[in-house]
């Protein structure tokens, strides 16, 4: 998918490097309200090729990942005289790389952008692995391609401005990939506070996770099977996510992981008999971390819903899931009975203490 993944703390560097190298015909960047002020001034006073570039803003948040964004940031493409050997950078968290990816693939069918994310979640997920997109009809990324950066910078050096929310959502993602692998590398994350990391050591600990899940990426770039195990966690968060959004109670992506790898590790002990004790552990730190994202019974059918619309199904009617029979272990497409995933909720709900 993506041509090029440079670690560096040497962002201005990078972008510069990458600029003379692909020579296109005018550099754009798109920014949220957060990147504007907090990211952008650095890179115009550090980066030649940022500093002569077309800025583009978007709103900021889950909410703004909407097809009026998307056509905003074509209109202002096509306004400013955009071909298709311009180039568009991406600077931001996920709703940015995510919307500007999509909006650089889909324009004059087809546009080359750099993800330059600045925030731990987007670092490790959302800009790298080529999926694109936005939410639509209340549905997480609904609407999307696949479509790879041509390069991602991945750096600490935007991490110092994260609050301890921020960070977590990343480490979500983080401790899926760790579950993913191993159970030394689960419990290493488990054993540390997300705050304690310093700059070096972070970023060695995202090059590892960037690692995993360029591994699954390369396997099955079209995402139709093996790929699947990066879903591990995210029926269940799509839907917590979905449900906030219904709610106009928008929960973020990382705390909606956090609490979906919880009940998908419960339907993995149910079904594949994962490992109660590296559950619990698991469950420990979620609550005593990331709270918990209430919902009752009667939440229930309106979240079984939004399941079996997931895009990974391939039923109507069923539920798939990608579940673990140890760490390092997955199975993907594994389908789960309705009255299993409610008591999957149940024991989720007791873990969590909601």
């Amino acid at each position: 998918m993506e041509k090029k993944l440079i670690f560096t703390n040497d962002v201005a560097g990078a972008v510069d490097e990458a600029v003379a190298r692909m020579r296109p015909s005018g550099v754009f960047v798109l920014v949220d309200a957060n990147t504007k002020s907090s990211v952008l001034p650095g890179l115009l006073a550090g980066s030649e090729a940022v500093a002569g570039a077309k800025v583009i803003e978007m709103g900021a948040g889950e909410e703004a990942k909407t097809l009026a964004t998307l056509a905003g940031v074509w209109k202002e493409l096509g306004d400013a005289g955009a071909n298709r050997s311009s180039l568009l950078i991406n600077l931001g968290g996920g709703v940015v790389t995510d919307t500007g990816g999509f909006a650089a693939a889909t324009f004059k069918r087809g546009m080359r952008f750099v993800n330059v994310p600045t925030t731990l979640l987007s670092a490790v997920d959302a800009s790298v692995g080529g999926k694109t997109g936005i939410n639509f009809n209340g549905l997480k990324n609904e609407v999307g391609v696949f479509a790879g950066a041509d390069l991602v910078v991945v750096s600490t050096v935007f991490f110092r401005t994260l609050g301890r929310g921020e960070l977590l959502n990343g480490y979500a993602e983080m401790l899926k990939h760790a579950l993913l692998t191993s159970g030394a590398m689960t419990e290493r994350l488990l054993c540390r506070d997300v705050g304690s990391f310093g700059p070096d050591e972070l970023l060695a600990l995202v090059r590892e996770s960037v690692g995993v899940k360029e591994r699954y990426v390369a396997a099955d770039p079209g995402d139709c099977g093996l790929r699947h195990a990066l879903n591990l966690g995210h029926t269940f968060a799509h839907a917590f996510e979905e449900l906030g959004m219904w709610r106009r109670s928008p929960v973020s992506h990382g705390r909606a992981v956090a609490q979906g790898l919880v009940a998908a590790l419960v339907l993995s002990h149910m079904e594949a008999g994962f490992p109660s004790g590296l559950l619990h552990k698991v469950a420990t730190y979620v609550r005593d971390n990331y709270g918990a994202f209430g919902f009752d019974c009667e939440d229930y059918p309106r979240l079984l819903g939004y399941m079996e619309r997931d895009k990974k199904n391939t039923a109507r009617g069923a539920v798939s899931f990608t579940l673990l029979r140890a760490p390092g272990e997955p199975e993907v497409g594994v389908r789960v009975e309705e009255c299993e995933i409610t008591a999957a909720l149940d024991i989720h709900r007791d873990l969590l203490g909601i």
